[in-house]
């Protein structure tokens, strides 16, 4: 039987342990290494050359579409099972198909069965795509912002002040703080900053 070498990449030693013991009771995982931190994972991952790293997408210091390019390049053979949020990432699940089939994707509150399943196919060189994830694409929204929210959307992504995209835009300070509190309610986010993450994770920037 053919040992499936797994690093795990993921904040949080008392979650990060408990998932590596999860995955380590099968007979045919071994979790070669751990870490908690961005640039780690490259040098864990160039070390112990797994065949899965179960990859954090909220990894501090870490841009998962970034490192799992380099990932797949630096280390031959080896596929990446991202982790993300169900909730967060739903709409933007109709994205993750052009990242098949060396990268998958799993959520974070997917069953331990479900887990194990998705770093078996994913060491099998099969996409493997959580269901929930599938079903928040096929439920996602069309782009909800106007065409003047996207205007102060995409100047606020690129560090512009309230200031700045009233002068540019020519519209008061009011109402561009309207403008982004709406975006904030329509994304969901608590602040504008993660509104913008939100936006740009489901396509509509």
């Amino acid at each position: 039987m053919r040992l499936i070498r797994v690093v795990v990449a993921k904040e949080g030693a008392l979650t990060r342990r408990a998932m590596a013991a999860l995955l380590g009771q099968e007979d045919d995982i071994a979790i070669v290494a751990e870490c908690a931190h961005g640039p780690e994972v490259l040098a864990v991952a160039t070390r112990h050359r797994p065949d899965v790293v179960l990859l954090d997408a909220d990894l501090p210091a870490a841009d998962w579409r970034s490192l799992c390019p380099e990932l797949c390049q630096t280390v031959p053979g080896c596929h990446v099972l991202v982790l993300v949020d169900g909730r967060r990432w739903g709409r933007a699940a109709r994205t993750f198909a052009q990242w098949a089939p060396r990268v998958g994707f799993v959520v974070n509150e997917a069953p331990p069965v479900r887990l194990v399943e998705a770093v078996r196919r994913m060491a099998r060189g099969e996409h493997f795509l959580d269901p929930d994830l599938a079903v928040g694409a096929l439920l996602a929204l069309d782009n909800p912002f106007t065409l003047r929210e996207l205007e102060v959307l995409k100047l606020a992504a690129r560090g512009a002040p309230v200031t700045e995209i009233a002068s540019q835009l020519r519209l008061a300070l009011g109402t561009v703080r309207n403008h982004l509190s709406r975006i904030i309610t329509k994304t969901g986010a608590k602040t504008r900053i993660e509104a913008i993450r939100i936006a740009q994770d489901a396509g509509w920037l």
